[in-house]
């Protein structure tokens, strides 16, 4: 009851009621006009008209008015989800003048709502210092640097843009606002401010290049001093010692340069020198060198004929051969003895793509592993029981390689039945992305 007595006195507020009122009004002055002109049949039909009029008149003003107070209460709900929102969002038409700023926008752009709303924002706004940074963000090509992360044409668009003046990190998504027909009315931007985030991403990494360039001086040092007495004519426990302090210095040296590696691919400067080679060759080649290591342990390999004798790709071979050599060096490590690794490749007939197959008959990984493969310092339980010493920054760097060709890595495995680990390459370069990623690749 308490309800309906607040919805119906709001809709004896709204505007269109003041028009109710004049119309009772009048029906009252002609009433009274008829009482006096008229005989009691006419008058009586006369009122029963006007009230009827009325009632459907006040039936219709009612339903507008309720219309209109539900989407008052829906404003006021979404107003207050957008002040609470730590995102900034911004509303403009399509000739580009502001019709919503958020609290949060102001915070990010260091501007008053009342100073942008109802303002048009030209790509000339740059030139105001005030205006510049929103200029650029609205205006994506104009910022100083840009990183688009969702295909170009398909909506929201995703771009990461950096700013030097002010410092300033920012991920924008952009998406259209439609009518009934499908015309845009509107666009509609929520920004993400990760300035600190990229600074903390950005600090990490720093103290990772510098912790791993100083260890990696004295790591040489020993490596150099284990690998000269290895050579030298020592007693069979002397020597056993050299070889185990020679193995622990190769894979501390191991740990370092995939830290190095890892610090480098997330800010963006790996590397990358992409010239065109012929696929089948080229891994050929590369299980050609891993042959001793699977002889080692007792695992037989080998490369399944091509359907093509050539599959011409634009790589990076440096690049592509350290993302290729990890995986066969797990594909042997993991393995079982008198196992098998087996390479494929083949052209895909879904689209300009070339997929690598690497399989084993190993022991395999459970769905929870496989889905947390691809992230750092991860290694499966029965990984670890297997092989303890691992940085679990291999798959990392593998995933970062294959994705700045263009391409797919994924995995299917089963437990104590073996893993096979599929890799994508396109054959079109123009797939291949302009530039290096920076941050974590999620």
């Amino acid at each position: 009851m308490q309800n309906f007595l607040r919805n119906f006195g709001a809709y004896l507020k709204v505007p269109e009621m003041k028009v109710f009122w004049l119309f009772l009004a009048l029906v009252l002055i002609v009433l009274g006009i008829d009482v006096f002109y008229l005989n009691a049949f006419l008058t009586v039909l006369s009122a029963a008209i006007l009230i009827s009029v009325g009632a459907v008149m006040f039936t219709v003003i009612v339903r507008a008015s309720g219309t209109q107070v539900q989407l008052a209460t829906e404003k006021r709900r979404m107003d207050n989800v957008i002040a609470s929102m730590n995102d900034g969002v911004i509303v403009y038409d399509e000739n580009f003048t502001v019709r919503l700023f958020s609290a949060a926008a102001e915070r990010i752009f260091d501007i008053p709502a009342n100073a942008v709303v109802g303002q048009t924002i030209t790509p000339e706004s740059v030139r105001n210092p005030r205006l510049s940074v929103l200029a650029r963000v609205i205006y994506q090509s104009l910022a100083p640097q840009v990183v688009q992360r969702s295909e170009e044409g398909i909506y929201p668009q995703i771009a990461d843009l950096s700013f030097d003046e002010p410092r300033l990190e920012l991920r924008v998504n952009t998406d259209r606002m439609m009518d009934d027909r499908g015309r845009v009315t509107a666009f509609l931007k929520i920004i993400r401010d990760r300035t600190r985030e990229v600074e903390l991403i950005k600090a990490k990494s720093d103290f990772i290049t510098v912790a791993a360039h100083q260890l990696r001086t004295p790591l040489s040092a020993i490596e150099w001093t284990f690998q000269s007495l290895d050579h030298e004519k020592l007693e069979d426990s002397a020597k056993e010692l050299v070889q185990t302090g020679l193995a622990a210095a190769n894979n501390l040296m191991k740990i370092v340069e995939d830290l190095l590696n890892v610090a480098k691919i997330e800010e963006g400067k790996f590397g990358y020198n992409f010239k065109q080679t012929d696929l089948v060759t080229f891994l050929q080649g590369l299980v050609d060198q891993a042959l001793p290591i699977a002889k080692e342990y007792n695992v037989k390999m080998y490369m399944s004929e091509p359907p093509e004798a050539s599959l011409p790709v634009t790589i990076d071979a440096e690049r592509m051969g350290l993302a290729i050599a990890n995986l066969l060096e797990n594909a042997l490590k993991y393995n079982v003895p008198n196992g098998q690794v087996t390479v494929g490749v083949s052209r895909r007939t879904d689209g300009p793509y070339v997929q690598i197959d690497i399989a084993d008959t190993g022991i395999g990984m459970s769905k929870e592993t496989l889905g947390k493969l691809f992230t750092k310092f991860f290694r499966g339980e029965n990984v670890v029981a297997k092989e303890t010493e691992g940085s679990g920054l291999g798959l990392y760097i593998v995933r970062n390689i294959i994705r700045r060709h263009g391409g797919q890595v994924w995995a299917d495995s089963e437990l104590n039945r073996g893993t096979t680990f599929h890799i994508t390459i396109p054959t079109d370069p123009s797939l291949i992305p302009q530039r290096e990623e920076t941050g974590e690749v999620v």
